[in-house]
């Protein structure tokens, strides 16, 4: 894709902190692209609690349609205290499930490579971590979040379901990943009770055996890797798992980073169009104070020029711009000691210093 056409990204701020990280998001696109020549067009649409105060729907048809007609979404944040009745018609979460399901994004992929000068926020010991860099790939439109769901008085049930062919398809995203990387794939699932599990290790051992036999597959049972996050991270390079588990093993595995404020995430399909959001939460107890981390949302816009742009030596700008930023000491309330914290637009200033001068990696574009 070229660099100097005009890309054209759906903005979806959201709730809580979500206005704030998604602006120092664009103002960081935006001086990538004044030095390294490629045009960003933006577009802000409601997504929410926002949107469910303001149209009654957490995802609004017109908001769906524009970033079905984008080339990327980039997401802040959802929910709040104040959409959090759980007997409510419309909730924030029902927005996010709904864009998942109608842009067909069905893989999930979380980056996890902690930074020296985060280490110390981490309850993990840091010589566990350093050198860690791991992948997790969560399935995101199946599972126990989209089966069947009942509830009485005396009783309630929520059905997880999976398909072969909803399986395979995670797997083979996985798969290709590790192949780009280290050649080790980690399938996680809990294949000792459940039928789902049973049918998840069948399909990705089929799938691996048939298409990526260069690439090493172990099994691993979800309670056992939770342990084994925290007590050998290292020697992790790729994990595939359905929704629930993953949801759960990487907000453990943000624990590795030394904070939620500093891990992106992008939600892929089959076509052009990516959803790009970190993956913290609305954090409502912070919000509108200037403070919150930016780190995850701009990381996630860099995975936005990589995977939904094909601009990879830009978005590598980006992220060595970011590491020399924290590098420099620019660490927010999550990252800092008392006293020595910046707030959102000083670390969103620090990071646009540091593609100063213009970055140069393999293959940039003169």
């Amino acid at each position: 894709m070229s660099a100097s056409r005009t890309h054209h990204i759906a903005v979806l701020p959201g709730d809580g902190i979500g206005p704030e990280v998604t602006a120092a998001a664009v103002a960081v696109l935006r001086a990538g692209a004044e030095r390294h020549g490629y045009r960003i067009e933006v577009s802000e649409h409601l997504v929410g609690g926002a949107a469910i105060d303001a149209t009654g729907e957490p995802l609004p048809a017109e908001t769906l349609a524009a970033c079905r007609a984008a080339d990327a979404v980039l997401l802040g944040a959802v929910g709040g205290p104040k959409w959090s009745d759980p007997g409510a018609r419309a909730r924030p979460e029902q927005g996010l499930l709904a864009l998942r399901q109608g842009l067909g994004l069905y893989a999930n992929l979380r980056p996890v490579r902690p930074h020296p000068a985060a280490l110390g926020a981490s309850p993990i010991k840091p010589h566990l971590l350093a050198g860690v860099d791991l992948l997790v790939v969560r399935e995101l439109t199946g599972g126990i979040y989209f089966g069947a769901r009942e509830r009485s008085a005396t009783h309630a049930s929520d059905l997880c379901t999976y398909s072969v062919e909803e399986i395979e398809r995670i797997v083979r995203r996985a798969g290709a990943l590790a192949r780009e990387r280290r050649g080790y794939l980690v399938s996680v699932d809990k294949a000792n009770v459940l039928e789902t599990s049973r049918l998840w290790r069948e399909t990705a051992t089929r799938v691996m055996r048939e298409e990526f036999p260069d690439v090493r597959l172990e099994h691993q049972l979800v309670d056992a890797m939770a342990m084994h996050l925290i007590a050998r991270p290292r020697e992790y390079d790729v994990i595939v798992t359905e929704n629930m588990f993953g949801d759960i093993l990487t907000d453990e595995a943000s624990m590795l980073a030394g904070s939620l404020g500093l891990l992106p995430s992008a939600s892929l399909g089959d076509g052009r169009v990516g959803l790009y959001e970190p993956i913290h939460g609305s954090a409502p107890d912070i919000a509108g104070r200037g403070v919150a981390n930016p780190f995850a949302a701009i990381a996630s816009a860099a995975l936005l020029l990589r995977h939904s742009l094909g601009l990879e030596d830009e978005a590598a700008c980006i992220e060595q711009a970011m590491a020399r930023a924290l590098d420099a000491g620019a660490l927010t309330a999550d990252l800092a000691g008392p006293g020595t914290a910046i707030d959102t637009a000083a670390a969103t200033r620090a990071v646009i210093a540091a593609l100063d001068p213009p970055c140069q990696v393999a293959g940039m574009r003169d």
